[in-house]
């Protein structure tokens, strides 16, 4: 057939319309629309969740705003503003038509509007997470890979200590370590302090989130390497098809990275998948030491405030991001072995 002929076949709307019915109903598509479906009420029934353990959290909200020494006329009149003084469900439903319309309110403590704050705190958070989690998977996987090549050896066993050593220290403490050292012992080698956006330039930029990053993504890489390490000493020493390949003569290395490290990157998969969330709520508490005004130093000092809805909002996105997450993870097994199959046939 001439390409003029497959070009006239191709174009005509029958085929065109054959080849997308194909794609919308390919098993990865048909993944992914479960997938969003299922997310729709688990976002609705977390910002429930989240609305009523704001409403049982002890002490009255107009009181806080108002302060300890306010009147009661005061106190009234701040829950008069802040809408208190409706119904739960009725404050609930309008919030939840506001976010479908994009309307996420007015933050009670800071009087703007909660997508004004997100706009400058939404960069910092998703940069120090983006380059933790890029940081920790760089680090890890050719450490382990290293280790998992000759297991018992000095090079094994120097990783395995430094890796449990590390993951003793909670990300917290071993922030402060690194305020100590890179910024106190060496005279300010890096800023301890504040967030420098990547509009002002690159490296002003990197400076203030190295310590963070380090501080987040350290504890990260040494759970990484462990698990990977075991994973693929386990695939080496029992899967049948390693002897197989040693029989054929191929190289450690190639049986290592070809064979091996494809079995165990489900496992890996699995464990990164379900350390996002943790990333995430990790950013509260390393925002908070290096005063950083993110994502989760608004929410905490929201929380804090009772500023209900920037609380809200904070926590919708961070389950909308683990959510995402596992999505991604779902994705990613169908793509790397297409035998794998969700659901019915």
């Amino acid at each position: 057939m001439t390409s003029n002929a497959t070009a006239a076949i191709a174009a005509r709307p029958e085929a065109r319309s054959g080849a997308l019915g194909r794609v919308a109903g390919s098993p990865l598509v048909r993944l992914i629309t479960r997938r969003v479906l299922v997310a729709i009420p688990l976002l609705f029934a977390i910002s429930l969740l989240v609305f009523i353990l704001l409403e049982l959290l002890p002490g009255d909200p107009a009181q806080v705003q108002a302060g300890m020494d306010a009147t009661p006329e005061e106190v009234e009149a701040v829950r008069r503003r802040l809408g208190l003084d409706r119904p739960a469900p009725e404050r609930y439903l309008s919030w939840l038509l506001g976010v479908l319309t994009g309307n996420l309110g007015i933050s009670s403590v800071q009087q703007k509007p909660v997508t004004e704050i997100l706009a400058t705190a939404l960069p910092p958070t998703i940069e120090i997470v983006a380059l933790a989690f890029i940081v920790s998977l760089a680090v890890a996987l050719p450490v382990a890979l290293l280790a998992a090549r000759k297991p018992g050896g000095f090079f094994d066993r120097t990783i395995m200590v430094i890796s449990m050593a590390l993951l003793a220290i909670p990300n917290y403490v071993l922030a402060l370590l690194l305020v100590l050292i890179f910024a106190v012992a060496f005279r300010g080698m890096l800023p301890s302090l504040g967030y420098v956006p990547i509009s002002a330039g690159l490296w002003p930029n990197l400076r203030t989130v190295i310590l963070p990053v380090l501080a987040l993504s350290i504890p990260l890489m040494a759970f990484y390497a462990r698990f990977l390490r075991g994973d693929l000493v386990e695939q080496i020493n029992s899967a049948d098809y390693v002897d197989t390949a040693r029989a054929k003569g191929v190289g450690s290395w190639r049986i290592l990275w070809q064979h091996a490290f494809r079995n165990s990157s489900f496992g890996l998969l699995t464990i990164v998948g379900l350390n996002i969330g943790g990333l995430i709520g990790g950013t509260v508490i390393i925002e908070q030491i290096f005063s950083i005004r993110g994502l989760g130093m608004e929410m905490l000092q929201a929380l804090g405030a009772r500023d209900i809805a920037v609380v809200q909002i904070c926590v919708f996105i961070f389950a909308a991001v683990a959510i995402a997450a596992n999505l991604i993870v779902d994705v990613l097994y169908a793509v790397l072995d297409p035998r794998i199959r969700y659901g019915r046939n």
